[in-house]
């Protein structure tokens, strides 16, 4: 007969550093920065995405001192459409506030922003379509580190946080989201996502709770 799963049914249990990856997802030029193509070419509004940049520092500063994961997930498009496909283009053409020929792989556009800019050996992973996984070494980075959870912040909320958090949970890995670590340009959507995450596959929480126990766990260390 076979055993019962062990459940983390707390918040503590389930972003303990040991086994915990902050995904900080698309936080790059082309999405975050005045400069980048989808400000200059959608005529996105930045305020949503610049208003997180310092609960992102605060939580990368966290993880970092408290020995949990950081892992970039970037937002890439290979040169001369060779990633392309015309499902992605029609879908692209049409979106809201951003461009087709973002984050080009290789530009400047592509690269995290420097308020985010990676550490020496911090992994990041590039991502061709919405999620984190598909087509990427997302799992492998995670499961070489023996990751369970992971707590999923950066943009879009509504559209590639919340499909690599509908990823992770697929894959059988607990996901957390702190509603203050990541943000969409419509609120109505931000937090349409966050209350269907929180009633079926995530623990929405705020940045400061993630923060208190990774506190908690530097301190017994």
């Amino acid at each position: 007969m076979s055993s019962e799963p062990i459940v983390y049914g707390s918040l503590a249990e389930k972003v303990a550093p040991e086994h915990t990856a902050l995904l900080l997802i698309d936080m790059v030029n082309d999405f975050a920065d005045p400069k980048g193509k989808a400000a200059v070419k959608g005529n996105r509004p930045l305020d949503h995405i610049r208003s997180i940049i310092p609960t992102l520092q605060r939580l990368r500063e966290g993880a970092r001192a408290a020995g949990a994961l950081v892992v970039h997930v970037q937002h890439t498009a290979l040169p001369d459409g060779a990633s392309d496909s015309g499902t992605w283009l029609e879908s692209r053409r049409r979106s809201k506030f951003s461009a087709v020929d973002v984050c080009i792989e290789g530009t400047w556009g592509q690269e995290v922003i420097e308020e985010l800019h990676p550490l020496d050996g911090e992994p990041t992973v590039p991502k061709y379509r919405y999620g984190g996984f598909q087509g990427t070494n997302l799992e492998r980075v995670l499961r070489s580190a023996e990751v369970r959870t992971v707590i999923c912040c950066g943009a879009s909320t509504n559209v590639c946080v919340e499909a690599t958090a509908r990823e992770a949970f697929a894959r059988e890995i607990y996901v957390v989201l702190p509603e203050d670590g990541c943000a969409s340009w419509s609120r109505p959507l931000h937090e349409a996502s966050l209350e269907t995450a929180a009633n079926r596959y995530a623990t929405v929480c705020a940045a400061d709770d993630v923060l208190a126990v990774w506190s908690a766990a530097g301190e017994e260390r």
